[in-house]
């Protein structure tokens, strides 16, 4: 990061506890308003500036309402926190009006083809993702203590919304998640005896409440990168788990090799998850829990695509014919 100034609210975040993919996200939106506004200095900034960068997400940018409140969450931290001048409450703007996209789902058959052209190391968390309906931040995210063989269970801490929640595990997976678990112990072993090692990230509160956890196997992430690293909120040396990027870019070669047209990401095969649970016949708020849904509304968008047509409805060239 060249800018200084950005390096400084990078710096900012991070002795705050955010989360790197938080302060990735925020440093993104604020310097695209920086160069929005021909590169001056934010604190010459206010509201006037940031309702007009707002609006060109909205209009020229045409940008998801989420984008732009992501945007909007960016610059208000910018200026409430770190600039210390707040912005007035009632900004004035065009706000977005893209409609959500329809989510992206695999068949069956689409499905095992993609798994078939998976690479092996990566095979695991990919079909994790799926058996579970996981986000891939919520796989990454997880320790060797978060698998419950007893009863097929996966606990997800603090997803999205900082919700907790207890998924199924598909019995298929267990030998392999323990196999996992024998190379994460192996990494752990390693780490223990190098004097630089810090132990694992924890979130602030729970380093304070278990300050012996950080150098304990269960606290361990089951997903380890193979490289240790240092943490940039602290500059100790950890072992982090593996990187977002691998998993899309994995994700995306998979699918090209197995000749699937669709736009195939991480997020298809959660889709994915809850589409099949609806047309084995599961319960729609068996799905909600399994998700993590707040809102009943928003798992129901999965229904669209069920094989029994469009919402249920047979079209009447189908009669006909």
């Amino acid at each position: 990061m060249k800018s200084p100034f950005l390096q400084s609210v990078c710096e900012f975040m991070y002795s705050r506890h955010y989360s790197k993919r938080t302060v990735d996200t925020y440093i993104y939106w604020i310097k695209m308003f920086i160069i929005y506004t021909n590169k001056k200095h934010p604190a010459d900034m206010g509201d006037e500036e940031v309702e007009r960068f707002l609006t060109y997400l909205a209009n020229e940018r045409k940008l998801a309402v989420k984008s732009q409140a992501t945007a909007l969450n960016a610059v208000v931290f910018l200026y409430r926190q770190y600039i210390k001048k707040p912005l007035r409450e009632n900004l004035s703007f065009n706000r977005s009006k893209v409609s959500p996209k329809l989510p992206v789902v695999l068949t069956k058959d689409e499905t095992i083809r993609l798994f078939q052209h998976l690479p092996p190391n990566l095979s695991l968390p990919i079909k994790l993702m799926y058996g579970s309906g996981l986000r891939v931040t919520e796989m990454l995210r997880l320790r060797v203590q978060d698998i419950d063989f007893d009863y097929y269970a996966v606990f997800v801490w603090q997803g999205k919304g900082n919700k907790n929640r207890k998924v199924t595990l598909a019995k298929e997976l267990v030998p392999l998640i323990r196999n996992q678990i024998a190379i994460a112990d192996k990494y752990f072993e390693k780490d223990i005896s190098n004097p630089s090692f810090s132990g694992v990230w924890l979130p602030n509160a729970l380093a304070k409440k278990y300050p012996a956890a950080s150098k304990q196997l269960g606290w361990q992430f089951l997903f380890p990168s193979s490289k240790l690293s240092v943490d940039p909120s602290s500059s100790l040396i950890r072992r982090h788990h593996l990187d977002e990027t691998t998993i899309r870019r994995a994700i995306k070669r998979a699918a090209r090799e197995a000749q699937i047209s669709k736009a195939v990401s991480c997020h298809t095969l959660r889709h994915s998850f809850a589409t099949h649970l609806l047309e084995a016949g599961a319960d729609i708020r068996t799905v909600q829990e399994q998700l993590g849904h707040s809102d009943i509304r928003t798992t129901q968008i999965y229904t669209h695509v069920l094989n029994n047509g469009a919402n249920g409805v047979i079209s009447p060239l189908s009669r006909l014919l």
